[in-house]
């Protein structure tokens, strides 16, 4: 007399049997290496400082998100902050902030924030003195 747990186990090889026929395609899986929608988009921005217009700028597809600043002898002013609202939620405003903290600390120049997306930045990434 059989018991109830190879019972069970022929009803699971029936379902699996009628569940995936030989005939369907494979899955959209990691295993099968089948993606559905574009590349999601990993890399990270090349920022450039375009000193004729005194701003670090990100381009994307033909619009460029922007960070403008005044530079002295001795400090790096970081004024505005723009980022074209297609490209928002994408962490552009933050990788021009770190550019310009990076090319100012680099340069040895102290930072004056006057944009409030720079102040609101440097209040959530300061480090402990």
């Amino acid at each position: 007399m059989p018991d109830s747990s190879s019972r069970a186990d022929s009803k699971l090889d029936e379902a699996l049997e009628e569940t995936f026929p030989a005939s369907d395609p494979p899955a959209n899986t990691v295993e099968t290496g089948i993606r559905i929608g574009g590349v999601p988009e990993t890399a990270v921005p090349s920022v450039t400082d375009n000193g004729t217009r005194s701003r670090f700028e990100i381009s994307v597809n033909g619009e460029t998100a922007f960070l403008t600043y005044e530079r002295t002898d001795g400090a790096l002013t970081l004024i505005h902050t723009e980022v074209p609202p297609a490209f928002r939620g994408r962490h552009l405003g933050n990788t021009l902030v770190e550019a310009a903290l990076q090319s100012a600390h680099s340069a040895g120049l102290r930072i004056i924030a006057v944009c409030p997306f720079v102040k609101a930045y440097m209040r959530r990434h300061s480090r402990p003195r």
